[in-house]
């Protein structure tokens, strides 16, 4: 058993002593910017150029150009600058003028929109119809104003023969709580 503690306890002061503290910085300070260029050209295959990158850096302000082939096959550049303001892109991309229209295409589109105003035309200046009570609708009408009466007449009795059994204190539909 002593042995054990002996042997015990000089593992216990390694355990609890703490690592020394390093209270020398070992990281250089940062240096000055600098000036840095690339550019490279990149594609698919060999021989085949689809994207191109090019970048210069006076240390402060970084100013590059970027193209690629969009999804439709056209070449998009973007030029841009990146300084203490932010980052500052511009598309330099024009696409391709509309085509003209043919004379029949010109001719087919004044007549559709000819058509087109016709039909708009003869749909906003409709007559507004009022619903009229026709005598079947009528007949129905006054058939559930009746039926409406009655019950009201009704429910007016029954409200009067209840009314009356609270005042009568003999009835036996009067529950009495003593």
């Amino acid at each position: 058993m002593m042995f054990k503690l002996i042997s015990i306890l000089p593992l216990l002061t390694l355990i609890s002593c703490e690592p020394p503290y390093i209270t020398q910085s070992t990281t250089d300070p940062p240096s000055p910017p600098r000036p840095y260029a690339f550019g490279y050209a990149a594609g698919r295959y060999p021989g085949h150029i689809d994207r191109t990158h090019s970048e210069i850096s006076n240390g402060d302000v970084v100013q590059g150009t970027y193209s690629y082939v969009d999804p439709k096959f056209q070449i998009r550049t973007v030029d841009y600058v990146a300084d203490k303001n932010g980052f500052h892109p511009v598309l330099n991309f024009s696409p391709p003028p509309l085509p003209q229209d043919s004379a029949a295409v010109a001719a087919a589109k004044q007549r559709h929109l000819a058509q087109y105003q016709a039909i708009a035309d003869a749909h906003q200046s409709g007559q507004v119809l009022v619903p009229v009570q026709t005598p079947a609708f009528q007949r129905i009408a006054t058939k559930h104003n009746d039926l409406y009466e009655q019950i009201a007449a009704e429910h007016a009795r029954l409200a009067a023969e209840r009314e009356a059994e609270k005042l009568d204190g003999n009835s036996l539909n009067v529950i009495n709580h003593y």
